[in-house]
């Protein structure tokens, strides 16, 4: 997993929404934020500057502050392995590439615009991960 500049977020790749808005989950990022088929997880929204959001345990948000469980957009349970659908409120559209990046400790970033983003597109070794 590279660091695209000194002292920068970690990313794992490039993700791209497919047709029945499901998304990949790469496979380090799956691991180490343990996920597992059946978990339920909350999509909480990314900053202005990133977009995007993050995908989270519900575990881990229940002993976060109030502050930031309110903020979820929505809900979801994970399917298969690899692989979260998208609920229609969060806002992407099918084609859509994120970029996957080490978020904090309760959840993982899936950034579309801002700085990070414009840095990782001068990167062709960065993988990409499309659904199937």
């Amino acid at each position: 997993m590279p660091q695209l500049v000194k002292g920068g977020k970690w990313v794992y790749g490039w993700v791209i929404v497919g047709r029945g808005r499901e998304l990949p989950i790469p496979p380090d990022a799956w691991y180490e934020y343990g996920f597992c088929v059946g978990d339920v997880v909350m999509f909480v929204p990314g900053s202005q500057r990133s977009g995007g959001f993050a995908l989270c345990h519900a575990r881990l948000l229940a002993g976060a502050a109030v502050r930031l469980q309110k903020r979820a957009l929505a809900q979801g349970c994970i399917a298969e392995p690899g692989m979260v659908s998208l609920p229609p409120e969060v806002a992407v559209r099918p084609g859509d590439c994120l970029l996957a990046v080490r978020g904090s400790g309760r959840g993982l970033g899936f950034v579309a615009q801002g700085p990070i983003f414009q840095e990782a597109l001068g990167h062709p070794e960065l993988v990409c991960f499309d659904p199937p």
